[in-house]
């Protein structure tokens, strides 16, 4: 039987100024754990309970970060996405809101099409004006020495109510043609993007350049930067974005 779960995390600021979690409640598959961090911040790490998702899984996790609190939300482990007994695709849905003066870092481990799996993925964020994102994702495209599952991705995120970015990623059979050709993953498995929002970008952004050979950073028209990267394998792809996130936290402005 397919599963239904939805994980909801609220970060607030308590009267000494430190955030809070009024809401950790996890669900199903989403079992969810306040770990250590350092500072006023806090920090959920979301642990898998059970294998998800399956064919025909419904899975949602709901973030909310209120007015000047600093939440990080990362998982202890990959997630796979798997084949179940029937036809129907799964769907893995996040919903993120910022608030005022609020940052979250949204910082999951990679995401494995297995073969003959079938996955729909959202990710929806509503950002204030003065809210700080660093959202990263990751997919890896097939397990070891196997094609890949259908994964069809889509990242929407508004600003002020504005439409920031909105784009849609699909690989695997089903996906429109040249998929895996040249002109996109040039043989490459491990696919995955950096967005970055800074409010003081609106002052001075980063110009686009190209990071390494199958990198590129990518200002958006606001307050944001894109980076978008390919590589042989997850490792890779890793490393590429984690200096690419050092890089634009050590010099926010540009």
């Amino acid at each position: 039987m397919s599963v239904r779960a939805t994980a909801r995390i609220t970060a607030a600021l308590d009267g000494r100024g430190v955030t809070s979690l009024p809401v950790l409640a996890g669900d199903g598959p989403l079992a969810l754990r306040r770990t250590r961090t350092t500072g006023s911040g806090a920090r959920v790490t979301v642990v898998g309970a059970m294998s998800a998702p399956l064919g025909g899984d419904r899975l949602t996790i709901v973030t909310r970060v209120g007015e000047g609190a600093r939440l990080t939300v990362d998982s202890a482990a990959a997630t796979v996405a798997l084949p179940g007994e029937g036809r129907e695709p799964a769907t893995y849905d996040t919903e993120l809101s910022v608030g005022e003066r609020a940052e979250l870092r949204w910082l999951p481990e990679q995401l494995v099409s297995a073969h003959g799996s079938v996955l729909h993925m959202t990710t929806r964020v509503r950002l204030a004006p003065t809210a700080r994102l660093v959202l990263r994702e990751e997919q890896i495209l097939g397990r070891h020495a196997e094609t890949t599952g259908t994964l069809v991705s889509r990242l929407t995120v508004h600003r002020a109510g504005r439409p920031l970015i909105d784009q849609q990623l699909a690989y695997g059979p089903g996906a429109p043609g040249g998929w895996d050709g040249a002109a996109v993953l040039g043989g490459h498995r491990a696919v995955g993007q950096l967005l970055f929002v800074e409010p003081t970008f609106d002052e001075k952004c980063p110009e686009a350049r190209l990071l390494g050979d199958t990198a590129v950073l990518t200002p958006l028209a606001g307050p944001a930067v894109l980076v978008t990267a390919l590589a042989a394998d997850a490792r890779r792809l890793r490393g590429v974005l984690d200096e690419a996130l050092n890089e634009l936290l050590d010099a926010p402005a540009g």
